[in-house]
């Protein structure tokens, strides 16, 4: 297995200007790695490979001392996530009625990329309108997840998840809405980050809607500081876009002193006995690190937090793929007619001023815990995985013997987003049994960035989790 397509962004970097490395050898290895395993594992929904190469020979004469100097991302192979358009390209979103649509506009974090010099090699597969916790459509078919294909990378990130799990992209971008960047960075053993609302441009009208984000995601903790840094900061399209432009340290402190509190189940969620016993062992590792690391209550119920969330849904998200769905009855997958149906039935059962009400709640008791903590360490979700055949319209899943009333609540990402200015970053914390890894989020207080990024980092240090040729999947 070639050592280049798994080769962290980081010292790509570093070794595209001591030009020991190419950008052109870079791309190349990735390519032949998607031509490998790609048909395994189905991440991509566009190659354009003869462009990338091109600019890869472009980045290189720049690493060459020909023309400008060389850019943040220059030359490192980046697969854009579908949902995020690009001029001139396809913008389906992975649905029937919309897959010869052409985009006439390009995303902000993608024009960011490009001007950074990243090169969009490929864009990537996700749910049906990434209504969905993982990723399958009738456009595109099954994403499967590269560790053990019988299960989904999750979504609705999911192919860009499966892209970096595989060593066909370096760097990926996503978008979360429940936990879309996070619960594919938990089932792929990746590193994907939320960040606080307003810290990353988007497009309107959902940038409007406090529970959506654009995010990095990547292999390293350092890779998605990288790529986050390129495409955060203000922007003229978006006015709830932040200022000042906040960077990500590069050499992040040491976690001495510092106080975690380590909550298990956030409350009431059932939680699978692997994706405990590797929580756990993140906290120790923080403790070897250091850290204070206190486990404690935290008390939401996961009822509260799904009920609050379907009420939001059903305000914005829902109508507008039940709108769709009332045009095109019987091109759309079975899953988002259920999203849509939930969604807008949802929206009966409380006032949008109830929700913001619900909402407020929530977050209070997040602000309160981490006032007196640096940051809150829990699970990303209460399984492994979802199996990628499965849609979930009527498969129930069961955890630690409690039968769930649907699939998402296996995942405890959505709080965040209700929690929406808290950034979150989702890192790798073990294995399964079933050769599918599991992760944790780590959750700062609001906006404060550096903070996740600092943990996640000792972490990584003192429990790495990189790529190397014994613990990669796929041949």
């Amino acid at each position: 297995m070639t050592d280049l397509a798994y080769l962290p962004a980081t010292e790509a970097l570093r070794r595209f200007r001591d030009r020991t490395l190419s950008p052109v050898e870079l791309m190349t290895e990735v390519i032949k790695r998607t031509e490998a395993v790609e048909p395994h594992v189905n991440a991509f929904t566009e190659r354009m490979f003869d462009e990338a190469l091109a600019a890869a020979r472009q980045a290189e004469d720049r690493y060459a001392g020909k023309g400008e100097p060389p850019r943040p991302l220059e030359g490192l192979a980046v697969a854009a996530k579908e949902e995020q358009p690009i001029a001139g390209r396809t913008h389906s979103e992975g649905s029937l009625p919309y897959a010869d649509t052409i985009s006439s506009v390009t995303h902000p974090i993608i024009d960011r990329i490009l001007a950074a010099g990243g090169i969009i090699h490929a864009r990537t597969t996700t749910p049906e309108f990434s209504c969905a916790g993982f990723t399958q459509s009738r456009l595109w078919g099954i994403t499967r997840n590269p560790w053990n294909l019988d299960y989904s990378p999750g979504g609705s990130s999911g192919g860009s998840a499966a892209a970096l799990a595989a060593g066909t992209a370096t760097l990926a971008t996503g978008s979360d809405i429940g936990g879309s960047i996070r619960i594919p960075a938990s089932f792929t053993g990746t590193v994907g980050f939320k960040p606080p609302y307003g810290r990353v441009p988007a497009l309107p009208p959902f940038n409007l809607d406090t529970y959506c984000h654009d995010g990095p995601m990547a292999r390293t903790v350092a890779d998605c500081a990288l790529l986050q840094n390129v495409i955060s900061g203000p922007h003229p399209l978006d006015a709830v876009s932040l200022r000042p432009h906040v960077i990500i340290p590069e050499h992040p402190q040491s976690v001495e002193g510092m106080r975690v509190a380590l909550s298990v189940n956030l409350g009431d969620w059932p939680i699978d006995p692997e994706v405990e016993a590797n929580t756990r062992a993140a906290a120790e590792a923080l403790r070897e690190a250091g850290a204070i690391v206190e486990e404690v209550e935290v008390g939401l119920r996961r009822q509260d937090v799904m009920e609050t969330a379907w009420i939001h849904f059903g305000a914005i998200f829902g109508p507008s793929v039940a709108a769709i769905a009332a045009e095109y009855p019987d091109q759309l997958t079975p899953y988002a007619h259920r999203f849509a149906e939930r969604a807008l039935a949802s929206a009966g059962t409380g006032s949008f001023l109830e929700g913001l009400e619900h909402e407020a709640a929530i977050q209070a008791q997040i602000g309160t815990l981490l006032d007196r903590y640096d940051v809150l360490l829990c699970p990303t979700t209460a399984i492994p995985a979802f199996r990628a055949d499965d849609d979930y319209t009527t498969t129930k899943i069961t955890v630690n013997g409690v039968e769930l009333d649907d699939y998402m609540e296996a995942v405890l990402t959505t709080v965040f987003n209700i929690a929406s200015r808290c950034p979150v970053l989702s890192v790798p914390s073990g294995r399964s049994t079933s050769g599918v890894p599991t992760g944790v989020q780590i959750v700062g207080r609001t906006y404060d960035d550096a903070t996740v990024f600092r943990v996640a980092s000792a972490l990584e240090r003192v429990r790495p989790w990189e790529f190397t040729a014994q613990n990669r999947p796929l041949p």
